[in-house]
């Protein structure tokens, strides 16, 4: 039995979709713990993409699939996600997919509230997709908020739902200067969706410690990044949730003991989307490349990301906040091609050299990266399944990754397909004592 914890160490867009897709071929259930529909995952199978923002990418294996109490959920968002991957032949019912009981249920007055924040700071903007993640993690905090347990009884519902709207009615017309949505409105509207998802509504944390009980196998999968965090990211320039490996345990209901690896994705650049500091961030030709050859647009907003060097300051905070026990490399075909790449190793602040993250996103704009250069490689690595056939040029810049973050890589992705995947140590049958090739 093994249950495996999956974050991204960067601010995101590591390619977390297609690692928990691959290692879902292990696992009985997979488990999304934090965040909303401000995420997207992007998976390639059998050269069909699928994107997918709060049902967890192991619903392609035919997975039982959760969506735990840490979530807020935008229930429209969530019954069009139903109703795409049934169009695409990918069984989703009451069977293998549950959302919690305990979750939240982001309304119209969040995504008012959202954009019309975002608006009012004109070039100060965060950066916010305008999905109301936020302001319904206020009203979870604020225990204002309407969880699906409240959303599935009409009566309970209705309710709570006047209560809320005198109070955001009131912002939303004075403050924010928009016209406040009407609760007959919302009620008719939502008390619908409410019907069509009722059926998949359970104890989630009932579900998953069953599983476990009987022995079958959780992957557990956040949103965003670890550099995203709300108490540990680039504040405020962040999301509205824990995205550390810790909150899996709250945001699935299941207690720490049940945690067996944490694995970290790592793209083999940085990328971030939106607005805050970000002191890799490539400027010239070689970032255009990057942007240009990795797709590098949000599988959720479209939106440009923003490109640069890999950063080791920013990766080993991640092993820091999240205990990692092994890495997954991503994306490490787009830099073929690049003459020379860089690692950061440090920041250089003042007269001295920072190796820690800091806290002070004013201090981290001022940083300047510290760069190690390694010489890169022109082969084209995307058919290569074997660790023995990369480049030499490729495996050693591997090697400098392990050397710098000291956690072994346990996972190598070549492109974008289920099978373009190096797998080097599968977490899954490691601590089932089946050992695979360890890196060398």
């Amino acid at each position: 039995m093994a249950n495996i914890v999956i974050v991204g160490t960067q601010w995101g867009d590591e390619g977390k979709g297609k690692i928990v897709d691959l290692l879902a071929e292990n696992a009985d259930a997979v488990v999304r713990f934090q965040g909303g529909n401000n995420a997207g995952h992007t998976m390639v199978v059998d050269g069909e993409q699928f994107i997918s923002h709060l049902i967890p990418s192991g619903i392609l294996q035919k997975k039982i699939c959760i969506i735990g109490n840490g979530l807020v959920v935008d229930p429209k968002v969530l019954i069009e996600e139903i109703n795409y991957l049934k169009q695409k032949d990918i069984t989703v019912t009451p069977k293998n997919f549950i959302i919690s009981d305990r979750a939240q249920v982001i309304m119209p007055y969040h995504k008012l509230i959202d954009t019309g924040r975002e608006n009012l700071k004109a070039d100060k903007k965060i950066g916010t997709t305008g999905r109301g993640i936020g302001p319904c993690y206020e009203d979870k905090a604020a225990r204002t908020g309407i969880r699906f347990v409240e959303f599935t009884n009409e009566t309970g519902f209705a309710e709570k739902l006047k209560a809320v709207l005198a109070e955001k009615n009131f912002y939303i017309e004075k403050f924010l200067k928009l016209t406040p949505p009407v609760f007959e409105e919302i009620f008719a509207e939502y008390s619908e969706y409410a019907k069509i998802l009722a059926p998949y509504i359970a104890d989630a944390s009932a579900a998953i410690n069953k599983l476990i009980k009987n022995g079958g196998q959780i992957l557990l999968e956040g949103a965003q990044g670890i550099h995203l965090d709300i108490d540990h990211g680039t504040y405020p320039y962040v999301t509205s949730s824990n995205t550390v490996a810790g909150s899996a345990c709250a945001g699935a209901g299941i207690g720490p003991k049940y945690i067996d690896e944490v694995i970290g994705i790592v793209k083999t650049y940085t990328t971030r989307v939106g607005a805050g500091p970000f002191p890799t961030e490539l400027f010239d030709k070689t970032g255009d490349f990057i942007q240009k050859k990795g797709a590098e647009f949000g599988a959720t907003t479209g939106r440009r990301r923003r490109c640069g060097w890999l950063d080791l300051v920013v990766l080993n905070n991640a092993v820091k906040l999240n205990g990692l026990t092994g890495l997954a490399i991503t994306k490490l075909d787009v830099l073929g091609e690049l003459k020379s790449l860089m690692i950061c190793t440090g920041y250089k602040y003042k007269n001295g050299i920072i190796k820690d993250f800091p806290a002070d996103g004013k201090v981290l704009e001022k940083c300047q990266p510290v760069y190690e250069e390694m010489p890169g490689w022109n082969e084209d690595i995307a058919l290569i399944d074997k660790y023995d056939n990369l480049p030499q040029n490729t495996k050693n810049y591997l090697k400098r990754i392990e050397e710098l973050s000291e956690i072994p890589i346990y996972i190598i992705s070549v492109g974008p397909q289920r099978d373009r995947t190096i797998v080097l140590n599968n977490p899954f049958l490691n601590i089932s004592g089946i050992k695979t090739p360890s890196f060398t």
